[in-house]
C-alpha cells in the first residue's frame, strides 16, 4: 500500500509543478498582451503624430503664402500712398498758382 500512496503524493506534487508551471505561462502571456498592445497604441501616436505633423507643414507652407501676397499688397499700397502725396502736393501748387493768378 506504500506504492499507491507514494504514486498519489507523486502525482499531487507533479499537478501542483504543473499548475504552478500554468500559472507562471498565464502571467507571462498576460505581459505579452499588454506589450503587444503598448506597442499598437504607441503605433496609433506615431501614425497620429504623423498625420498632425502633415497638417501643421500644410498650414504653414499656406501661411507663407498668405504672408508672401500680403507683402505685394503692402508693396502696392505704398506705391499708391506715394502717387496720393504726389497729387496732392500738386494740387497745393496748382492752388498756389490759381491764387496767385486770381490776384
Amino acid at each position: 500500500m506504500a506504492v499507491p500512496e507514494a504514486q498519489a503524493r507523486f502525482g499531487q506534487s507533479v499537478k501542483g509543478l504543473l499548475s504552478e508551471k500554468v500559472g507562471s505561462c498565464s502571467g507571462d502571456v498576460i505581459a505579452l498582451t499588454r506589450q503587444v498592445l503598448k506597442g499598437s497604441r504607441s503605433q496609433e501616436l506615431l501614425g497620429q503624430a504623423a498625420r498632425n505633423m502633415v497638417l501643421q507643414e500644410d498650414a504653414i507652407l499656406h501661411s507663407e503664402d498668405s504672408l508672401r501676397k500680403m507683402s505685394i499688397i503692402t508693396t502696392h499700397l505704398q506705391y499708391q500712398q506715394e502717387a496720393i502725396q504726389k497729387n496732392v502736393e500738386h494740387s497745393r501748387n496748382l492752388q498756389d498758382q490759381l491764387r496767385h493768378s486770381l490776384k
